[in-house]
């Protein structure tokens, strides 16, 4: 492996394992860290996950969570293998509202609060704040995803309370 050029190993071979590969890989070297936390590497690696035979599909019900490869010939999906929640949460709580790159924003409809949450990695950043920032309200609120000119993963959160809209971005890297 010596002679391999690193952007090779990871542009090459690595965007085409699996997101836990990635993930474990990340741990080798710091240069590895760096490149694999890149949003084109992330990119790249969600082209190359995008063919058919790498889809998933993940069913939250009640207090379970399972990801099921899905069988397209047969239009049905395969055996699971079970998500744990890495978070408090009671019988049917928990709300997907958003998802980007394997990243879903949730709600706990218990408290309505807001999380970001890598079901793969099972990493999770609460959103809520003390002063009412990020709790959700169904049927007045709207959340999305996207990511910014500085490769930084964003929760949009827009919400109407006594008819006025607030609208509040949360950072994946900073607390904001």
């Amino acid at each position: 492996m010596a002679g391999l050029p690193v952007d090779t190993i990871v542009y090459e071979i690595l965007t085409r394992v699996t997101t836990k590969d990635v993930g474990r890989s990340k741990i080798v070297y710091k240069e590895w860290y760096a490149l694999l936390s890149r949003q084109d590497f992330v990119r790249v690696h969600c082209s190359r996950s995008l063919i058919s035979s790498n889809k998933r599909l993940l069913l939250i019900d009640d207090l379970a969570c399972s990801v099921h490869p899905i069988i397209f010939q047969s239009n049905d999906y395969g055996p699971s293998s079970i998500v744990t929640f890495p978070f408090d949460h009671q019988y049917n709580d928990v709300s997907i509202h958003s998802h980007l790159n394997g990243l879903l924003c949730v709600c706990l409809n218990h408290t309505y609060e807001l999380l970001l949450w890598n079901p793969t990695t099972t990493a999770f950043k609460r959103l809520s704040t003390p002063d009412s920032h990020g709790f959700y309200i169904n049927n007045l609120d709207v959340v999305g995803l996207y990511v910014d000119t500085d490769d930084d993963y964003k929760v949009l959160h827009i919400k109407h309370k006594f008819g006025v809209l607030g609208v509040y971005v949360y950072s994946r890297e900073v607390d904001a």
